[in-house]
């Protein structure tokens, strides 16, 4: 079979593809630090050559920021699909620099007790897993002389910093852009173990609240029982944002959120997913969400309203008895389904101003917005996926939720009118944006060879 001859090509140059992403993660392409800049012109002009070498036409575009690398390559007969792949090149920052056992950008391969790991600041996320998919193209390059089908590769440099410049890129280049289903590999294995395709994100919607009373801070003994106190008052307002059963308390938060579709909760369920030991890893026991769904469902496929940092008064050494003038907190909602942002956003500034008692005043700093993305799992191409992660992992590849927000699922979806299929193959112990970030020597290799079976399905 000439698949076979794909994956036999793989096993036998895995040491050169190591010390391509060694090679590529030597480069410090830390979006975020003015200072990298360079660095990530120098990752983007890696990735060109390497992929003109494989017959792309490939081009690092210019941005306000950092560039987008996009390039074309391949025809196919025309039976198969128009793929686009997309992954990032820039990489978060490495502080605590004291923590890290060695250079963060001087990866190496390391043995550890668990096996083979790459050591690395960017080797899981996202300069490992995207090249999982360009060294499968480059594999099958060798042993067809052409690449697998019509493809577009789409990396961006600025993932990591709220990507400022990929909509308005994508929203000039959509004709360009534009494919019959776009691929991301920026997630993992479920459990470490399971190949998994990530079917639903939690969209986000982030509020800080300020709340002011007095002009000035306020002595408690003299103004204590008189004076509006912006703690209390706030503290009041979080405590109404959730009823007795966990539910948020928001007028309409739960008018557009579907029920998950019975054949997924059967699959869900099949996963035998541990809440005990999930929550006793963090030294926790019991699930604090809504009673009357399962863990799971509650961190995939629920809405939440959490509270992410609060501050008001003296918060120092030793004891001030003030009334302080002005009290804040951060609150962050997940999304899911077809929630709008706007709509929720809205609500919860309602719900504020609504409590809010005379000579006290509020203001709002919105940070970011984004809706849920739900793939359309009724494409073929999702079970002929899974079918060839099966195969690949001797596992019975699983439909999966994520509780984070990878926003480039949704603007494939709103800006080029594209599904997305997210597969990836990092461990939940990569330690990805901490020190001595790792990507198993198993899920790169592992990852190659399934996208190689992945294309010889779609492609």
């Amino acid at each position: 079979m000439t698949l076979d001859a794909v994956l036999n090509r793989i096993d036998a140059t895995l040491p050169e593809a190591v010390d391509r992403l060694l090679e590529l993660a030597r480069i410090p392409s830390i979006s975020t630090d003015p200072t990298y800049a360079g660095d990530c012109q120098r990752a983007a002009d890696w990735l060109v050559r390497d992929l003109a070498a494989l017959g792309f036409q490939a081009s690092a575009r210019p941005t306000p920021g950092h560039p987008m690398v996009v390039a074309h390559g391949g025809a196919g007969d025309g039976s198969g699909r128009h793929l686009l792949f997309y992954g990032h090149y820039d990489v978060q920052p490495v502080d605590p620099l004291n923590l890290w056992a060695r250079d963060p950008f001087d990866p190496v391969v390391e043995e550890t007790p668990k096996g083979k790991v790459i050591r690395g600041r960017g080797t899981s996320d996202d300069k490992g897993q995207l090249l999982t998919f360009i060294e499968a193209c480059r594999a099958w390059k060798a042993v067809h002389g052409t690449l697998p089908g019509k493809l577009t590769i789409f990396l961006e440099g600025e993932e990591e910093s709220g990507s400022p410049s990929l909509v308005p890129f994508m929203r000039e280049n959509a004709d360009e852009l534009k494919a019959d289903l776009a691929l991301i590999c920026d997630t993992g294995l479920y459990e470490d173990r399971v190949p998994a395709i990530t079917t639903m994100l939690r969209g986000l919607v982030g509020e800080e609240v300020v709340i002011h009373a007095a002009n000035k801070d306020l002595h408690s003994g003299s103004y204590g029982g008189a004076a509006a106190n912006p703690i209390r008052v706030l503290a009041k307002i979080l405590a109404g944002l959730h009823d007795d059963q966990g539910r948020v308390t928001l007028p309409g938060f739960y008018d557009d959120v579907d029920e998950l579709p019975e054949a997924v909760r059967a699959q869900w369920q099949g996963l035998a997913f541990d809440h005990a030991r999930f929550l006793g890893e963090v030294g926790l026991s019991v699930p604090a969400g809504e009673r009357d769904r399962t863990p799971l469902e509650m961190i995939w496929s629920r809405p939440t309203c959490e509270f992410n940092g609060i501050a008001g008064g003296y918060a120092g050494a030793g004891f001030k008895t003030v009334l302080p003038a002005e009290a804040r907190a951060k609150v962050s909602f997940r999304l899911v389904s077809r929630m709008d942002p706007a709509k929720i956003r809205a609500a919860f500034r309602a719900y504020v101003e609504s409590c809010l008692p005379a000579d006290c005043r509020v203001e709002f700093h919105p940070h970011g917005g984004s809706p849920a993305s739900v793939m359309q799992i009724a494409d073929p191409a999702f079970e002929e996926a899974r079918g060839a992660l099966t195969e690949e992992w001797g596992v019975s590849a699983a439909y999966i939720g994520s509780g984070g927000s990878i926003p480039i699922a949704g603007y494939f979806k709103s800006v080029l009118g594209m599904d997305a299929m997210l597969i990836g193959f990092a461990k939940d112990d990569d330690q990805i944006h901490s020190p001595n970030e790792k990507y198993d020597l198993d899920s790169f290799h592992k990852g190659i060879r399934s996208w190689a079976r992945i294309l010889d399905r779609l492609a």
